[in-house]
């Protein structure tokens, strides 16, 4: 079967921040929690696991006084993703009747 499953995937927020990502440069911690209607501490490890599978990357700043912090999906995110959708969009099709 083509494509890979990855289990970093599995989970559907992490599912979800990724196809965020892959549509937007980048997304801010305070959009994704609006978005996905989570807490900050589920967010925050989901996005903490993509983080350390090197999917995603983070680059803290200010605006004005303000923390802002910003998540972009990886080189390496976007190809383990797209690998994890051709998996999934194959068994979909082996699976038709």
């Amino acid at each position: 079967m083509k494509g890979n499953y990855d289990k970093a995937f599995e989970n559907v927020v992490r599912l979800r921040v990724m196809s965020i990502l892959m549509v937007n440069d980048e997304f801010d911690f305070n959009s994704f929690k609006e978005l996905l209607d989570v807490t900050d501490g589920n967010l925050a490890s989901h996005l903490k696991n993509l983080e350390k599978q090197e999917y995603i990357s983070v680059a803290k700043s200010f605006l004005g006084r303000k923390p802002l912090t910003n998540y972009s999906a990886t080189a390496q995110g976007k190809i383990a993703f797209q690998d994890h959708l051709e998996f999934l969009e194959n068994l979909i099709k082996e699976n038709k009747t």
